[in-house]
C-alpha cells in the first residue's frame, strides 16, 4: 500500500482518486495518531458496510435503479456537466 501525508493528498487528490479507482491501495497517514487511513471506492464500501453479498448488492442496485426510473430520474455520469441538467 502505498502511504502519504494529508498534505501531500490535498496536493495530488485527483491522481489519487484515479489511481484508487483503478484498483491500487493508498492509505493516508492520520497526523494525531500515526493510523493509516485506506481509501476505497464506495461499491467496495457497500458489500463490507452491509455484510452483502455481490449478487445481493446487485439486487439492490436493480431495486434502486428500477425506482429511479418509475421516479422519472435521470442517472448521474459522475461528471460535473450533468448536474447541471
Amino acid at each position: 500500500m502505498k502511504t502519504m501525508t494529508a498534505s501531500q493528498a490535498r496536493q495530488n487528490l485527483g491522481m489519487i482518486l484515479s489511481r484508487v479507482v483503478k484498483g491500487e491501495d493508498i492509505g493516508i497517514i492520520h497526523s494525531g495518531s500515526g493510523r493509516i487511513i485506506a481509501l476505497r471506492p464506495v461499491d467496495d464500501h457497500a458489500l463490507t458496510e452491509y455484510g452483502l453479498t455481490e449478487k445481493e448488492l446487485k439486487r439492490a442496485v436493480g431495486n434502486i435503479d428500477k425506482k429511479a426510473r418509475h421516479e422519472k430520474t435521470t442517472r448521474w455520469d459522475g461528471t460535473a456537466k450533468s448536474l447541471r441538467g
